[in-house]
């Protein structure tokens, strides 16, 4: 489980020192709660691994305390997902070389539960005969700008109710008009959940990324450290996947949602007959279409409308629902006292 992430979609409630994975934004439990009760249905607790920084273990055990250290595999330094999960199938290859990985994000939202870990079970069984890696597709709904696209190639056999295919290409996010294309052409969305074996990942990566495979050795001759200090900061898309030939495609059988901001809770969290969103102590009167979140405090707004509102700690956010997916823009604006907050609720 990759558990990374620099907390800044969902300021000022999410910050570096607390990103969005430890939001509660699709129930009661935070993000990454929601995801290991997931998986659990998939392997039992000690065959969980989550990647993360070790500030964020320490945040993660608070709201995960079953798990224990042992289940933490602490980055020495962020390098991007392509090094981070070449030393996790390094290690996990030395316990069984032909252990299936399942590489999860922590903050995404999927319903129903039962499909999606049918899914995954199929998507592992096709990685063991076949030897590819696997994708994890998604069928668009709209022509999102905020996501990667899969570009479908030839079919592959599957288990009755799967569609696999192999992979023609994979197209970073794209501008609108490109996504209205990639739509019409039938792309999918790249979910960013990977399914393969231990051996067939190193083995891809030491073909078609020598940077990183070849640098793998360090991890036992030296440390992880070294491996981490030397390897170059690339994301398992670009220096992996796109360069292989060994990569293929299931499709969700779920409902898949990265929630990328605000105004996204208005597809995560039940809203009212007038299309408002209300979470933690908030009222909407005589208004439509707003988003409303708090962390302790009560906010009240009145006839207003597309407005997000966010309280947490100290700082409370104002904005229409057409900006909140900038933030990004406003926090390059504010000082650096301001984005981190350290009080409660924006905890750095």
């Amino acid at each position: 489980m990759l558990a990374g992430g620099v907390g800044s979609r969902f300021w000022p409630a999410s910050t570096p020192g607390r990103p969005k994975q430890l939001l509660s934004l699709a129930s009661d439990e935070p993000l990454i709660v929601d995801t290991v009760n997931r998986a659990l249905g998939l392997v039992p607790e000690e065959r969980i691994r989550i990647l993360a920084s070790d500030r964020l273990t320490e945040l993660i055990l608070e709201v995960l305390p079953s798990l224990g250290r042992e289940a933490f595999m602490v980055e020495p330094q962020a390098r991007g997902t392509a090094p981070v999960l070449a030393w996790a199938a390094w290690e996990i290859a030395k316990i069984d070389p032909a252990a299936v990985i399942v590489s999860l994000h922590t903050d995404h939202i999927i319903k129903p539960v039962t499909a999606y870990l049918q899914l995954l079970r199929d998507a592992a069984d096709l990685a063991q005969e076949t030897g590819r890696l696997f994708a994890v597709s998604v069928p668009p709904n709209r022509p999102e700008t905020g996501y990667g696209y899969i570009e479908p190639g030839e079919p592959l056999d599957a288990p009755a109710g799967v569609q696999a295919f192999t992979v023609a290409a994979f197209h970073e996010k794209p501008d609108t008009e490109t996504a209205r294309r990639y739509v019409t052409e039938g792309h999918f969305w790249n979910s960013g959940i990977f399914v393969w074996t231990a051996a067939a990942f190193l083995g891809e990566v030491r073909k078609v990324a020598p940077e990183i495979g070849d640098l793998l050795p360090l991890i036992d001759d030296e440390s992880s450290e070294a491996f981490f200090a030397q390897v170059p900061n690339a994301t398992v898309d670009v220096a992996v996947l796109e360069r292989s030939a060994r990569v293929a495609s299931v499709t969700a059988t779920f409902d898949w949602d990265d929630v990328g901001s605000w105004e996204d809770l208005t597809r995560s969290r039940e809203a009212d007959a007038s299309g408002n969103v209300v979470v933690g102590l908030g009222h909407v009167v005589e208004g439509e279409s707003n988003v409303i979140y708090t962390e302790g405090s009560t906010v009240v707004t009145f006839g207003v409308n597309g407005l997000v509102v966010v309280q947490s700690g100290d700082i409370t956010l104002v904005s229409t629902t057409e900006r909140a997916p900038d933030l990004k823009r406003l926090l390059e604006r504010l000082p650096a006292s301001v984005r981190e907050p350290t009080t409660p609720g924006g905890t750095d």
